[in-house]
């Protein structure tokens, strides 16, 4: 590599460094799949999901009482939807348990 004399080729090098040990460890062992634990999650769960997070993002910035309000009606409409959304999914499972039996 030679002669490193400054920080910035220090952190060049390094950073060189970094990158080539994760790309040949893709190429490699390759990408980790996720398993998907909840199939009740779906794309409008991601977005209440996005809001609640933009909301506590906000308040963090910026922590008023208007700040607040919102960011606990994004928490208790994102819950209240997980949680249907989650029901949902399980009686339709039990339905379909039952119609086998």
């Amino acid at each position: 590599m030679g002669n490193l004399n400054s920080s910035e080729d220090i952190k060049r090098a390094w950073e060189s460094i970094t990158e080539n040990n994760k790309t040949s460890g893709k190429e490699t062992l390759g990408l980790h799949k996720l398993k998907q634990n909840k199939p009740w999650f779906d794309e409008k769960c991601l977005r209440f999901l996005d809001q609640r997070k933009q909301a506590l993002m906000q308040w963090l910035q910026d922590p008023n009482q208007t700040n607040l309000d919102h960011l606990s009606n994004g928490r208790r409409e994102s819950s209240r939807h997980f949680r249907n959304t989650k029901r949902e999914n399980l009686k339709s499972k039990i339905d379909k348990l039952e119609t086998l039996s």
